[in-house]
């Protein structure tokens, strides 16, 4: 059992949790996950590390409430349980040597781009950041990310904060006046990921993007994870989870993760309406 130290709202939908984990904590690296198991019978969903605290031997998680399990998970309150968090898992962002890069983050991609960001600063690399949500409502750690990176900029879909647009249209006009980046790490949807590695390609510029697709033991074993690299079946939990974007079939894993949708939707329906 593992105590929630702390629960924070980011946003009406975004929720920060402290969780007690030092023996996750022992191990932590930048770009990890853990698998997170609600209720003893509920299935395990993983959650990239936003944070953690050696010292403290707690982790922080981000998430936003968008099926059964997360919406349980919301329900918890400072003080509260969780049954499982296994992890660390996954291989960490590689991130030494790199002197100027280019981050893009799409909604709840952020969370897992800030922990990136700050070891970036932290290492005294120049950083430019673009950051973008689907409206005002849903904006978190845009502070945050200013006070680390030279600049930010930050876009809303309808126009409601910031610039109006996605941050695939700054990435192009960025692009287009500077090529000099080492890196560019993209986080976000799956449809965004893809349009960044394809703005990316022209220039050469390597371009690293995380995966996240339906996991269920966070282990390899399951194979639910796979996707295709460099048209080599790999497992986001354990190759992963960040690739070379210019290598990944992105057509793939998003026909993959829609086969998913519809069970998915109808659990959440039925644990809002108080079922099981």
């Amino acid at each position: 059992m593992y105590l929630i130290k702390e629960k924070i709202s980011l946003t009406p939908h975004v929720t920060k949790m402290i969780i007690e984990a030092p023996l996750v904590t022992k191990h932590a690296k930048i770009g990890q996950f853990v698998m997170i198991r609600v209720e003893e019978n509920g299935e395990r969903i993983p959650l990239t590390l936003a944070d953690f605290s050696k010292e403290q031997g707690t982790i922080s998680i981000i998430f936003q409430v968008v099926g059964k399990t997360t919406y349980l998970l919301n329900q918890l309150k400072q003080g509260d349980y969780i049954m499982d968090c296994a992890g660390p898992l996954g291989k960490p962002s590689e991130l030494e040597g790199l002197k100027k890069v280019l981050l893009v983050g799409g909604g709840l991609g952020c969370a897992i781009l800030f922990p990136i960001a700050k070891a970036l600063h932290k290492q005294y690399t120049e950083i430019t950041t673009i950051i973008g949500f689907k409206n005002q409502s849903f904006i978190f750690l845009e502070n945050e990310f200013k006070s680390i990176s030279k600049e930010t900029y930050l876009l809303t879909d309808d126009g409601s904060y910031g610039e109006k647009g996605f941050v695939t249209d700054q990435l192009k006009k960025i692009l287009e006046l500077d090529q000099t980046f080492d890196e560019v790490i993209a986080i976000g949807p799956i449809p965004m990921m893809k349009v960044v590695a394809e703005l990316t390609r022209p220039y050469h510029i390597k371009t690293i993007v995380s995966m996240n697709p339906i996991m269920v033991d966070g282990t390899g074993m399951c194979g639910g994870c796979r996707i295709k690299v460099d048209n080599h079946i790999k497992f986001a939990c354990v190759d992963g989870p960040e690739f070379d974007g210019h290598l990944v079939n992105f057509d793939e894993l998003q026909k993959r993760n829609q086969m998913y949708q519809e069970i998915e939707g109808k659990a959440y329906q039925d644990v809002c309406r108080g079922g099981k």
